[in-house]
């Protein structure tokens, strides 16, 4: 449950106190979620043909019951709702959609036969000029190749010898098509006919190359969507599986009895139409795997193998990140069991192989997030390099700018002390002009001056006669108190 339903169904519904039944219960569609509701919300639900029947008298009449609805706002919110729906099921990890596997897979199938019934067409037609050919070359790509080279067998000679050998890689069946083409028994073909037949021969060329890239792409995007079934049963038949369940979540939904006979269900059926045996395996049964077990093993051996197909389907489906660890030790499994059954030396258990799956996993993260710092280092180091050569650069322009400063502070200096000498030159002949002017000022201070010091002199000699008059009167005073005090006695 999502907290957007949550939060709406706590705004809209009364509050329940804890301890007590709710006076009222909710209509849900599903049971399912009904009971989750209940279970996170502690809210009564309810669901059947009663709540179905008032859901779908809501939806009839939702018109009416909302005033502000209007008539076609219903419409465009259902039709956005399937919408965003259906964006959100699309919406996958790019690197990941199976969907690309589905379509390379039903191509590569499609060309094989397609290229196989052009081959065959190339081989019916240059054969009227050249049927000693069919059975000196085989393979249906290397017949259209020298087809092409021939052209016209009358031609062949010794000359042609290297460059065949470079297409069928055997010195001995050039120079065996060069003996047959001048002892060869068909009929000769006009210019014309000859070009539309090596025209032809190309494009069998061209799509046998086509089929080669398409397989190479095929690798790599198995490889990046289920690398584990890929590395266990092989990219072709895991394609192949995956086409059929239809997506690799599907194919991961799948129990092991399912993806056992998986593309052989019209067996199946009319096994049990007929009460007969059901088949043992399907698409599984191109696999490597049941080819090299005996007769009496096969069914057992598929059955082991769709169980270990289903285990890596999961992983890759459901994994964060793609592995081929596990992909690896299940394939070690079904080894083991192949020589369990013809040697009886007995196998690992599982739970021991999927431990040292998880180990060697955890191992690898462990290195790539020692990996990651190391490349982070690595980054730091070149950017305080790049810090330290432009701090220095930096402070190379800053000597430079300083001693360019310096030098004009110096020339500045230099030029503030000529004129400091200037001026003090011009100040001293200013002072030598004051005091011209003061010395011829001077007489009349001259004479203020002894004028203060004859004034001076005449205030000394007048404090001096008021001490003296002062010290005679006190003698006198003095001796009339004597002469009273005689007078008494």
């Amino acid at each position: 449950m999502t907290d957007e339903l949550r939060s709406f169904l706590e705004l809209n519904l009364p509050k329940v106190k804890e301890g007590k039944k709710s006076k009222f219960s909710l209509g849900v569609a599903e049971p399912k979620l009904g009971s989750h509701i209940s279970e996170t919300t502690k809210i009564t639900c309810q669901s059947g043909e009663f709540v179905l029947e008032l859901l779908r008298g809501l939806r009839l009449h939702f018109d009416k019951f909302i005033k502000d609805l209007k008539s076609g706002d219903l419409e465009k919110a259902q039709l956005g709702l399937a919408h965003s729906y259906s964006r959100a099921k699309v919406k996958f990890n790019v690197n990941r959609v199976d969907n690309m596997v589905i379509q390379a897979i039903f191509l590569l199938d499609t060309l094989d036969k397609d290229i196989n019934s052009f081959s065959m067409r190339v081989r019916e037609w240059y054969s009227w000029h050249f049927p000693e050919l069919v059975k000196i070359v085989n393979d249906n790509y290397l017949y259209a190749r020298v087809a092409k080279l021939i052209e016209d067998k009358s031609k062949l000679s010794e000359e042609h010898i290297p460059a065949l050998t470079e297409i069928l890689g055997d010195e001995d069946k050039a120079k065996e098509i060069v003996e047959a083409g001048k002892a060869s028994m068909g009929q000769d073909l006009t210019p014309v006919d000859l070009i539309n037949v090596q025209l032809f021969a190309q494009r069998v060329m061209d799509l046998a190359e086509y089929r080669k890239n398409l397989y190479d792409y095929l690798v790599t995007k198995m490889n990046d969507i289920a690398p584990n079934l890929a590395s266990l049963i092989g990219e072709v038949v895991g394609a192949r599986l995956i086409s059929h369940a239809g997506s690799l979540t599907n194919l991961a939904k799948c129990p092991s009895s399912t993806l056992q006979i998986l593309g052989a269900e019209k067996a199946l059926f009319r096994a049990l139409k007929t009460r007969g045996n059901t088949p043992k395996y399907g698409l599984i049964f191109h696999s490597s795997f049941i080819g090299r077990a005996s007769a009496r093993n096969k069914g057992r051996m598929a059955r082991y193998l769709a169980n270990k197909c289903s285990i890596a389907s999961r992983i890759d489906c459901f994994a964060e990140r793609g592995t081929t660890v596990f992909g690896e030790k299940l394939r070690e499994q079904v080894e083991e069991r192949l020589e369990f059954y013809d040697k009886g030396v007995a196998p690992r258990k599982n739970i021991d192989v999927m431990k040292s799956a998880i180990e060697s996993t955890q191992s690898k993260d462990v290195e790539m997030e020692e990996a990651q710092p190391d490349e982070a280092t690595v980054k730091n180091s070149k950017k305080k390099k790049s810090k330290t050569e432009d701090a220095t650069a930096a402070a190379t322009d800053t000597d430079v700018s300083e001693d360019a400063k310096s030098e004009k502070k110096k020339k500045k200096e230099k030029a503030a002390a000529t004129n400091g000498d200037a001026s003090e030159d011009a100040k001293s002949e200013k002072k030598k002009k004051k005091e011209k002017r003061k010395m011829e000022q001077e007489p009349g201070h001259e004479e203020e001056k002894t004028n203060g010091v004859n004034g001076d002199a005449a205030e000394q000699d007048g404090t001096a006669k008021k001490k003296k008059k002062k010290s005679k009167d006190e003698v006198a005073a003095s001796e009339t108190k004597k002469k009273k005090k005689k007078s008494q006695e």
